[in-house]
């Protein structure tokens, strides 16, 4: 009892400043932060992340930021324990910036922690030790652990940065991550749920649909029956929106990469039709011939030539 009281205190140390902005736009919601937002199963995660056997939820102060939105979704779990401040968030998309997004994230935090503190003291102002956690669950093909840093979007890259942000990213798909999956039930299930989905999914299932048999199937087989049941027209709602968002993200990547291609081909042609014109520019040729040898407009030949002088 004394160490859970002393527990309590220094977590309580930490007191964030509750003074919100509103909102610029609406949020949505997701089913890993509508399961997560119950501390129960948001304790039973921390255990089996962290080797830990705390039993009082009441130990975990939930310091999630409200008016943290990015690209309409609300991040996800932000909590202090044992002196650390976890960052956890879920993933359908992999997202090499993530690290950079929690920077931001971190610093937001760190700055409501010590509104009230002097940083202009000759005394050190203690923060919690940063944790930072995406639980992956996209189609993409990763391994069980991996490692984001900062660092790898330097542009002028450092064995030693003076900054460095470390994200670990767990593989939380059906199958994955097995022994961590056994230590979390609610965490099993609900990749066992998100599994089903996709399985309706792609069998070319209406998305409703696939999202309704989806549940009613995991109540019946005892999957997060419980969180299910209760919210069960909510998560209908927010898994359709999910999916959906999902999908869209597929096809602004996909164009962003026939985009990027065509660019390429383009810039690609540009480079070529100036070596030529160069090198006729070089023999002397008139820029009426050399429009009629390359097959090209002579103002286009023209406006290339000035704008290659101008580079230069």
């Amino acid at each position: 009892m004394a160490r859970r009281k002393s527990q309590k205190r220094r977590n309580k140390k930490y007191q964030v400043n509750n003074r919100q902005l509103k909102a610029k736009r609406p949020y949505k919601d997701t089913i890993f932060r509508m399961l997560y937002h119950d501390k129960e199963n948001l304790l039973s995660l921390y255990n089996a992340v962290n080797g830990r056997n705390y039993t009082n939820a009441e130990d975990l102060q939930i310091v999630t930021l409200k008016n943290a939105i990015y690209m309409g979704m609300k991040n996800d779990l932000a909590f202090i324990m044992d002196m650390n401040l976890y960052l956890y968030e879920h993933q359908s998309t992999y997202n090499p910036n993530i690290p950079l997004r929690n920077l931001f994230y971190i610093a937001d935090e760190y700055q409501r922690l010590v509104v009230q503190k002097s940083l202009y003291s000759t005394v050190i102002q203690k923060i919690p030790t940063p944790r930072f956690i995406v639980f992956y669950n996209g189609t993409k093909k990763v391994d069980d652990y991996n490692e984001f840093r900062l660092s790898s979007a330097y542009e002028n890259p450092t064995d030693n940065p003076d900054l460095e942000l470390r994200v670990t990213m767990l593989n939380v798909n059906d199958g994955h991550n097995l022994e961590l999956m056994e230590h979390c039930r609610t965490l099993k299930e609900y990749a066992k749920y998100v599994a089903r989905v996709r399985k309706y999914v792609t069998q070319n299932i209406p998305l409703e649909e696939a999202v309704t048999r989806a549940v009613d199937e995991c109540i019946e087989e005892g999957i997060l029956v419980e969180f299910l049941m209760k919210n069960k027209a909510e998560v209908i709602k927010v898994s359709i929106y999910e999916y959906d968002k999902e999908f869209e993200e597929k096809k602004l990547r996909k164009a962003e990469y026939e985009a990027g291609v065509e660019a390429g081909i383009e810039l690609g042609e540009r480079s070529l039709l100036e070596n030529q014109i160069r090198k006729k520019l070089k023999k002397g040729k008139p820029i009426e011939q050399i429009a009629d040898e390359l097959e090209e407009a002579v103002t286009t030949i023209q406006r290339i030539i000035e704008e290659t002088k101008k580079e230069n």
